[in-house]
């Protein structure tokens, strides 16, 4: 689906559906130098079974015009005008990294448009390396290959992806290659500047689920757990053996998690 937002093109993959407006919708947002292809097996599943599903590419990514936004809040605010944009009132925010802080951001601050989150590999704060920060910031493939290596557990480094002759690796490095100069460097100072996790945590009100691998190198579970402690009852489901890639590394056990929350 083509959305305009703010004067911008937006795609905003659907599972081949329509949007109904008797069916509950749900955003999936990606991570930094994604797009909605990191969604495939779990968006394609609620689309085929009764919801309607917005997988964007964020602004600046992927088949997305315009420039990449440059902080957490900028998101957070994109979410409701894409809303607006597909005509949806309400919806479930499910956000992977960086889109984990803009669904949290955007349900502490629009409250009526947000039925429920799920957060998957989320961090407060966030905090992004100096040497990340300046190879993204030179367009250097080793920011690509730092973020694969630190992204992915060990085990899953050498194969074992669900869809045999996968690569998971392989695929990822390719995906983020893909992204426009300057956008990662963007991503990445959007995550580590963003100061009000916990503040918007205290703020939520609807459901929240937070799914965490426990080999994440990139996101550490011990860094979401100041987040977690500041939401109220939240459903947290621990993968132990996946790293920051869990929508890879775990497909199943993240749609099992998905589901039951949804």
């Amino acid at each position: 689906m083509e959305l305009s937002v703010n004067g911008s093109g937006v795609y905003a993959y659907t599972g081949v559906r329509p949007l109904d407006a008797t069916q509950r919708t749900i955003v999936f947002v990606h991570g930094a130098a994604n797009d909605h292809s990191v969604w495939a097996w779990q968006s394609r599943y609620f689309a085929h079974h009764g919801f309607n599903v917005l997988a964007v590419d964020l602004p600046g990514h992927g088949r997305s015009g315009g420039d990449a936004l440059s902080s957490v809040e900028a998101i957070a605010e994109w979410i409701p005008a894409l809303l607006d944009a597909a005509k949806v009132e309400r919806a479930v925010l499910v956000g992977h990294s960086l889109g984990s802080l803009a669904a949290l951001e955007a349900s502490a601050r629009h409250s009526a448009r947000v039925e429920r989150i799920a957060l998957l590999g989320p961090a407060v704060p966030m905090t992004v390396s100096d040497d990340l920060l300046d190879a993204a910031g030179r367009n250097e493939h080793l920011a690509l290959e730092l973020i694969n290596g630190w992204s992915f557990s060990a085990g899953r480094q050498l194969g074992g992806n669900a869809v045999p002759g996968m690569w998971m690796t392989g695929n990822s490095i390719r995906l983020m290659e893909r992204t426009r100069p300057g956008v990662l460097a963007t991503d990445l100072k959007a995550c580590h500047g963003y100061a009000n996790g916990l503040g918007a945590a205290a703020a939520v009100r609807c459901p929240v689920l937070a799914i965490t691998g426990g080999r994440d190198i990139m996101a550490p579970p011990r860094n979401a757990q100041a987040l977690i402690a500041a939401l109220r009852e939240p459903r947290v489901v621990a993968l132990p053996n996946s790293g920051h890639a869990v929508m890879a590394e775990e497909p199943d056990a993240v749609l099992d998690a998905l589901r039951a929350f949804i």
